[in-house]
């Protein structure tokens, strides 16, 4: 407690940092207002009482999160100029190395993995400020959009404890859903911010392809897999963005626009300032279920269909084209087996049995892939490409369902069936997530309201590659006319 304050007012200002942004803790730490320390013992205090219950944080080193905060503190006494991050307490995803901090995949594999240095989006995080505090839970291997593993168990939903928080960044979501952190890092292949986001109540953002680069000594041709973030609002994700985006050595697929290109003077807190006219005059595609292409849960549906009245209100102009889409499940499927087969196929050649099943047939159907199939799935991303450039000359914005269910059963690995129908495998009910992966376009899933049973549902926000700013623009718009993110857990 910062001195000269009563006990009551302590306790009264402590209640209120749960739902602080991080734009507003940074700015309380930069002022002098609090402590370093004080913003990490509050984190902290927070996850102890909620943690036991949504298993979201799985490492932790309190010790040397508070040796940090000190630090932060010392050079705030001593005048040191401040980052944008400065004494900022996060937790990062379980599949982001951390330098001296244990990173496990959620596989037993990697159970005393320690690396020796940061990931790059963890790096540049760092060096904005921002105090480790521990990791978050993952599928093993982040494979699968359900959030559990062999080693630390399943992470669960803060607005129904029975229910998935997603995956795989669904422990960071669970934590920033319930005021653990109001953002964090993670990474999407086949929807693992966004899903989250969706499941969470929070916005959820897949950049653009290379707008968060990968570099050496990694894979830097990579590109299904992106690194970005999770939030209680648009306005946190385009303050991250402008931290952890832009070019970098050894990074050949780097977009080349620093991350100052997201420091805009729009992006505030919602209730600060009122975009009000983000929506005017915008050409929006709009459809629930892809114009057939999925297959969306009624009780989802009800809810997203009500977004196309929202847009229109906010006054954009709503049709209901959609791009060609029909190349995006060869493309999704094929390179996703590649990137398996390249990232983890000596693990399941040394240690298959030790690795769960779905990681394993994905990675076995990589290795067995022709050449036929590659330059099929090559000549495939290239028509999908000239599609989603077609659509975009004519549309600013797509809108679409972010998960076809809602929030399922924590103890099942994925929803059997979409309405009555079967699913074949563990990635068809990510569909309405996977396609877009395919195109390279930046996507946000924002929420958009609850079903009847109380259960988040978002919507999905998708721009032309490389309009990241515009589409958190119009991303934060939505969210002001909507404002279903203000709905707290009861936790």
């Amino acid at each position: 407690m910062t001195p000269g304050r009563t006990s009551a007012e302590g306790a009264a200002y402590e209640s209120e940092l749960t739902w602080l942004s991080t734009r507003q803790l940074a700015a309380q730490i930069a002022s002098g207002r609090l402590s370093a320390r004080e913003a990490l013992a509050d984190h902290l205090a927070r996850l102890d009482a909620v943690n036991p219950t949504l298993n979201a944080v799985v490492t932790r080193d309190d010790e040397r999160a508070f040796e940090q905060a000190a630090a932060a503190d010392s050079a705030f006494s001593r005048g040191d100029r401040l980052t944008a991050l400065h004494g900022v307490p996060m937790t990062h995803k379980d599949t982001h190395d951390t330098a001296g901090m244990r990173t496990t995949y959620g596989s037993p594999t990697l159970a005393d993995n320690v690396p020796i240095r940061d990931a790059l989006v963890i790096a540049r995080l760092r060096a904005a400020g921002v105090v480790t505090t521990g990791k978050s839970n993952v599928p093993e291997f982040a494979a699968g959009s359900h959030t559990f593993n062999p080693l630390f168990g399943t992470t669960v939903n803060p607005y129904d404890t029975t229910k998935s928080a997603a995956g795989s960044s669904g422990g960071a979501a669970a934590a920033i859903a319930a005021g653990v952190q109001a953002s964090g890092d993670g990474s999407d292949m086949g929807g693992s911010l966004r899903l989250p986001g969706s499941f969470n109540n929070i916005v959820g953002m897949r950049p653009t392809n290379g707008r968060i680069p990968k570099a050496l000594p990694g894979n830097p041709w990579s590109w299904l897999s992106q690194s970005g973030f999770m939030a209680r609002s648009v306005s946190d994700v385009a303050l991250l963005m402008s931290i952890a985006s832009g070019p970098a050595d050894g990074a050949p697929l780097s977009v080349q626009e620093p991350g100052s290109v997201f420091d805009r003077l729009e992006f505030r807190w919602p209730g600060e300032h009122r975009v009000g006219s983000g929506l005017r005059g915008l050409r929006i595609g709009f459809s629930t279920d892809l114009g057939g292409m999925l297959r969306v849960d009624p009780s989802v549906a009800e809810v997203v269909d009500r977004t196309a009245d929202s847009l229109t209100i906010g006054g954009g102009h709503v049709d209901g084209m959609v791009p060609d889409f029909r190349d995006a499940d060869e493309v999704f499927r094929v390179t996703r087996a590649y990137d398996f087969a390249a990232r983890f196929g000596e693990t399941v050649r040394r240690h298959g049995d030790q690795v769960k099943e779905s990681v394993v047939w994905n990675t076995e159907m990589g290795l067995n892939l022709t050449v036929d199939e590659l330059v099929s799935a090559d000549a495939a991303r290239a028509r999908l490409h000239g599609a989603v450039e077609t659509y975009f000359a004519h549309h600013d914005l797509l809108v679409l369902t972010t998960s076809s269910v809602a929030p399922f059963d924590a103890d099942l690995e994925y929803p059997a069936e979409i309405d009555g129908k079967p699913m074949e495998d563990y990635l068809e009910w990510m569909r309405a997530a996977t396609v877009i992966s395919a195109t390279g376009c930046p996507a946000v899933s924002v929420p958009a309201g609850f079903t009847r049973d109380g259960l988040p549902v978002g919507v999905q926000l998708v721009a032309a590659p490389g309009k990241d700013v515009e589409l958190l623009l119009v991303a934060q718009a939505f969210e002001e006319l909507t404002d279903h993110g203000a709905r707290r857990p009861a936790l």
